[in-house]
């Protein structure tokens, strides 16, 4: 059954490793990741933006195929469904619908917005068992149509945000959804420590995890990063992947491709990414 990622973050943030969010997109996508989790006793959290939860026909759909999928391929594994960069009404919704863990970007509207709402979400979660992400400092760059510009959070408004009883923590550190410029600056690890600092024992977010080098990656999680986001390298793998098949011509015969056998290979391509960044993160056997 599906899990609040609440107790798995805290286990990753005491033991000094961090839980790596995936994004799905499709059954295959779903499929991959779980089997990956299972094989390598890691606990997994599955990121869904609305975006994608309208493409997979709706947030309801989403959650049956899911624990369905945990059912059938008997999963043991701690698996969280967690609603990604979600809006206010975004977040209801997946609540309503049935996911274990909501993340409501409340990074774009004012503080004392993005408290008011926060804290309506808390008291909803709380209530139902499930746990809550929140962000301040917007993320840099694209992710399904949100867009971040960047910014640095500030510590003090970092506290105010978890102070009202959040699970977990997504502060913005120069980091950015997509693939990284050559001219990046790098994580700001002084705002990292002093983040950490300000709030505490609360696990931290570090979104935009595609193309940040391994050691920034091990200092962000000795700084309190308990939950790391990937979604581009996946998408860059499973699209590699399958123009390598299509471009082979394979499995024609006249007949067109058959689509199990055409997303065979960027599905094995997403499980090796989803073991390398387990390996990074620490999370393998940790289930």
């Amino acid at each position: 059954m599906l899990v609040s990622a609440k107790e798995m973050l805290n286990k990753a943030r005491d033991g000094k490793y961090a839980v790596g969010q995936f994004n799905i997109n499709n059954l295959e996508w779903t499929k991959a990741i779980l089997q990956t989790a299972q094989e390598n006793q890691s606990p997994v959290i599955l990121g869904v933006s609305e975006g994608a939860g309208k493409y997979m026909c709706g947030y309801t759909t989403v959650v049956g195929m899911v624990e369905g999928m945990l059912k059938e391929l008997k999963i043991t594994v701690p698996v969280a469904l967690h609603l990604d960069h979600g809006s206010y009404d975004g977040a209801k919704a997946c609540i309503a619908a049935g996911f274990s863990s909501i993340m409501f970007d409340g990074s774009h509207y004012p503080i004392e917005e993005n408290i008011a709402k926060t804290t309506e979400l808390v008291k909803i979660c709380e209530e139902k068992g499930l746990s809550l992400e929140a962000e301040v400092g917007a993320i840099g760059g694209e992710e399904d149509g949100v867009v971040g510009g960047g910014e640095v959070a500030d510590p003090n408004e970092c506290k105010a945000i978890a102070d009202l009883g959040v699970t977990m923590l997504a502060a913005g550190i120069g980091n950015i959804h997509g693939k990284y410029p050559a001219n990046w600056a790098g994580l700001r690890f002084d705002v990292l420590e002093q983040i950490k600092n300000t709030v505490g024992d609360m696990p931290l977010v570090l979104h935009g995890g595609t193309g940040i080098p391994e050691d920034m990656i091990k200092k962000a999680i000795s700084l309190g990063v308990a939950k790391i986001n990937v979604n581009t390298e996946c998408q860059l793998a499973f699209a590699a992947a399958t123009r390598k098949y299509v471009e082979a011509g394979k499995d024609l015969e006249g007949k067109g491709f058959d689509p199990r056998k055409l997303l065979a290979p960027g599905v094995e391509a997403i499980k090796t990414t989803v073991k390398e960044k387990m390996e990074l993160f620490g999370s393998i056997n940790k289930a």
